[in-house]
């Protein structure tokens, strides 16, 4: 059997610093726990450009496509701004998105204890925060058809048009409620609606898969900007929203914030089944390129390690490694080590980048020589109560998850999403 495959493009900025600390995870899982990645890495945004006068270059596209999975930095900084649009970095990004089908784009938002005080809200409102947005990837108001600024008259108007169709919500609501099953069980789905023959759309294509598919998951309808209101106000009242393209950028982003830092938030866009049954699949931090303070070691790479931890659930069947890493970075975070993005008032001396990415190797060698204690599986003292099975401390609601549909990218072997999910 040959080992899994990544391309690895760390992109502009801070994207080649945190990349790095990905790297050396990469090479404690060969040495400590016997996989091996054949890992490959290029180019893409502005260095892509730099060399090949194009973002993302056609032999790197065709690469993304024969991997497993795709681990991205970050792209842009302020020297491509003069670009046209077709050029600049975001469009490497949009077209691995595009090409690649990367249609379901799964944001978690979770406060680790150790930063609770760090976010703005306040600490009952986040603390224990564990939610996932799941944003349509890949059509609606970015993709659709007419766009671009035209004359009209005597002025210039630009125009986006906001576009799906029934088979693109459909494939999106049934990876979100593949999703719910194996966390808290319930949907929330976001759209406007009132004022927008989408939303309206949106709405009906959600109802009747749930209805005809997903009866057992919880699903309930928000306006997109009561969303937001309510996410501000009580965030814990959710646990799995679907959203479209322009919505689940905005809503994402606020979630991310939450969390008290963009440093900490991984994601990964996802698509189909291969041939192999992984996904189609990107992994990437939700934070930008930071030119600001690129090359001077104050990045923090937790949100690109977690990225990876990602790739270990989704792509390659080790929920229990993915737990291994997070749980490392959750260790690592209660010990106090700080970079200087979740330096708080009281102040300190912040670690560097390397240094971060060291204290989480320390982390994952003591995980090898202490009993995993992060997951249960059991009846209790009550025979008669079916066994709980929990990831991340979420049971799901059933003895035994209901079938994977085989379409969704999340049709992966059990073990995906945490230690233990058989009974």
């Amino acid at each position: 059997m040959s080992n899994p495959s990544l391309l690895i493009l760390p992109g502009d900025g801070i994207g080649p610093e945190v990349m790095a600390e990905v790297r050396k995870i990469i090479d404690w899982f060969g040495a400590k726990r016997g996989v091996t990645f054949d890992v490959s890495e290029d180019l893409v945004g502005g260095c892509a450009y730099d060399k090949h006068g194009t973002p993302l270059h056609d032999a790197t596209m065709a690469k993304a496509q024969e991997v497993d999975a795709v681990l991205l930095g970050a792209v842009g900084g302020p020297k491509y701004d003069t670009l046209d649009f077709s050029v600049k970095p975001e469009r490497g990004l949009l077209r691995l998105r595009k090409e690649m089908d990367l249609y379901a784009n799964l944001r978690p938002a979770q406060c680790f204890d150790a930063l609770a005080d760090f976010s703005s809200l306040k600490k009952d409102v986040v603390a224990g925060l564990d939610i996932m947005i799941v944003r349509e990837l890949t059509s609606g108001v970015y993709f659709g058809e007419p766009r671009g600024i035209f004359k009209e008259g005597n002025e210039r108007v630009g125009i986006n048009t906001q576009r799906y169709t029934e088979s693109e919500i459909e494939r999106v609501a049934r990876s979100a409620f593949e999703l719910a099953r194996r966390r808290g069980n319930r949907v929330c789905s976001m759209e406007k609606a009132n004022v927008m023959e989408s939303g309206v759309l949106w709405r009906e294509v959600v109802q009747k898969i749930h209805d005809a598919e997903y009866p057992d998951v919880e699903l309930s309808h928000m306006y997109a900007d009561a969303g937001a209101m309510q996410l501000t106000r009580w965030p814990k009242q959710f646990d799995v929203i679907v959203t479209d393209n322009l919505f689940g950028d905005l809503l994402s982003d606020l979630a991310a914030m939450l969390t008290g830092s963009l440093g900490m938030l991984p994601s990964a866009s996802l698509g189909a089944p291969m041939a192999n049954g992984r996904p189609k699949a990107l992994y990437e931090p939700v934070h930008g390129s930071a030119p600001d303070i690129a090359g001077q070691g104050k990045a923090n790479p937790i949100a690109c390690i977690l990225s990876f931890a990602m790739a270990l659930r989704y792509s390659f069947d080790m929920g229990d490694d993915a737990t291994r890493v997070e749980k490392a970075v959750e260790q690592v975070l209660a010990d106090g080590v700080r970079t200087a993005d979740l330096m708080g008032p009281e102040g300190g001396k912040p670690v560097s980048t390397s240094e971060m990415g060291d204290k989480i190797l320390a982390a994952l060698d003591a995980s090898l020589r202490s009993r995993p204690d992060w997951f249960l599986l059991g009846r209790g003292a009550d025979p008669s109560v079916p066994p709980l099975l929990i990831w991340k401390a979420v049971p799901c609601l059933s003895p035994k998850p209901p079938p994977l549909c085989a379409a969704s990218p999340l049709a992966l072997a059990p073990s995906a999403f945490g230690p233990s999910m058989t009974s």
